[in-house]
């Protein structure tokens, strides 16, 4: 009995400590998990196999074949009239020396290959900028709850300031009313952000397939920058550099190579070929013989006319190859494009998120100078209220800001097709872990005991109402 305690003791020490994750540990478990990522991967395997492919079109083909029959023969000659078992085996092959189409195909197929390769970075990079959505969508909700909930803290003590004046009749119970109702639409925001916050931990749960836990959170940004090089060195990094470029790229050399290709189908085409076959129970009259036939050689065979079919392939890939030269123009123009939105958005997301500090600076300023005036009777509880708003809607933003300019330089990155996992590293270096997660840490509402309206008569709301004469000192 005495070793169960020492047991659980042990086993508590032993025990890993939790520990918030951080995007990167997001996305590791992304890739693991989610549906999306695994159909890319599935695909990109199912792509590697064109070059086995179209390699075989360069090597021998070698072929076995066999026969039993049994045969019925009606002759005029006489005693022609037989009935046999007849049975054979054969083996060919055959070498292409020279097949244009082919050694074409097997050149497209490594131009596939690379397709495949590609497209895998894409969905790579599209994870990276989903889980990082998702996760900072979290994040987003978690900092909704924690303003709010600061938020009511504040207008409890304005509501109870509001009660203890009215009572002493230094105030009047609009006071009271109106820092009422600011706690009750407080609370119903509270719950709005609670629902939100649910909904963006059940989307990241979705991607890394659990429950997302405690999350690191984001902490003060320090020296935001622009990002470094123009918008027009950039723009050219993207038209280069995009995945959806590349793979634009490489399909329109794939359409130039089926122009080739079909063009082939006027070539002749040159084969070795060996075989060697078996024949037993052959009838010649009334003789049964058996056969061993053994062959060797070259092979040609030169198309003459086939109908206008070749022509026909010939001009439909000349329209194919038009086209896909007409979208790799499209893709490098939108991957231009990408980028030169996104380099505003990290460059003007700088600019905001230090505009944003300032304005919370100034808002808590106003804050503390409205709470002075309102001890010296220069300012109402309104004042208050609504300076307290404000202070609340520039943290709210400038939070988002925060993100948004996090996420614009990923976006930048996957517009110029250098994003990675590890241009997460710098990211994770602002994230702590030694905050709890606001989303279970904050109280519910329904265990927030709401401040009690005062019970007023009718007949005294009108008196009550105006302004109370100043307490004696």
């Amino acid at each position: 009995m005495q070793l169960k305690p020492l047991f659980l003791a042990l086993t508590w020490a032993l025990a890993p400590a939790a520990q918030a994750a951080n995007l990167s540990d997001m996305i590791r478990d992304a890739q693991a998990y989610d549906a999306q990522y695994a159909s890319a991967r599935a695909a990109w395997q199912a792509g590697q196999e064109k070059s086995v492919q179209g390699r075989a079109g360069l090597l021998p083909n070698v072929n076995l074949g066999g026969n039993v029959r049994y045969n019925s023969v009606n002759s005029t000659l006489p005693g022609g009239d037989s009935n046999y078992d007849s049975n054979g085996l054969s083996i060919n092959a055959a070498q292409p020396l020279f097949r244009k189409q082919n050694q074409v195909q097997f050149e497209q197929s490594k131009n596939q290959v690379k397709i495949a390769d590609v497209q895998l970075k894409v969905a790579e990079q599209d994870l990276i900028l989903r889980v990082a959505q998702a996760y900072f969508d979290v994040l987003q909700a978690q900092d909704n709850i924690a303003f709010i909930d600061s938020q009511k803290s504040a207008i409890t003590e304005q509501l109870a300031s509001a009660k203890r004046n009215f009572e002493v009749g230094t105030a009047t119970v609009t006071d009271t009313h109106e820092a009422q109702a600011r706690f009750d639409l407080a609370v119903a925001q509270e719950i709005a952000e609670q629902n939100t916050l649910s909904i963006r931990q059940r989307a990241l749960e979705k991607v890394i397939g659990k429950p997302a836990g405690s999350l690191d959170t984001l902490v003060e940004l320090k020296q935001l920058n622009a990002e470094s090089g123009s918008m027009d060195e950039w723009a050219a990094r993207a038209a280069d550099g995009n995945l959806q470029g590349e793979i634009q790229r490489l399909s329109k050399a794939i359409a130039d190579q089926e122009v080739e290709r079909n063009r082939a189908g006027h070539y002749p085409t040159v084969d070795a070929v060996a075989g060697y076959s078996i024949n037993n129970g052959q009838n010649f009259g009334s003789t049964q013989v058996d056969t061993r036939t053994a062959t060797i050689g070259v092979e040609l065979n030169l198309p003459i006319y086939q109908g206008g079919l070749v022509n026909s392939r010939v001009r439909e890939a000349v329209a194919n190859q038009e086209k896909a030269r007409q979208d790799l123009e499209v893709a490098a123009r939108e991957a231009s494009l990408q980028a030169r939105q996104a380099w505003l958005n990290v460059n003007s997301g700088a600019a905001r998120v230090r505009a944003l500090e300032q304005a919370l600076a100034s808002t808590q300023a106003q804050l503390d100078s409205t709470k002075l005036g309102l001890q010296v009777g220069v300012r109402t509880n309104l004042d208050v209220l609504n300076a307290e708003q404000q202070v609340l809607s520039a943290r709210r933003d400038l939070a988002g800001a925060r993100y948004a300019y996090l996420l614009a330089g990923l976006s930048l990155k996957a517009a110029a097709g250098a994003l990675s996992a590890e241009d997460l590293q710098p990211i994770d270096g602002l994230l702590t872990g030694q905050r709890s997660n606001p989303g279970t840490s904050t109280p519910d509402v329904k265990t927030m005991p709401a401040p009690t309206p005062l019970n007023l008569k009718k007949d005294t709301l009108s008196s009550l109402s105006k302004p109370a004469k100043t307490a004696a000192r």
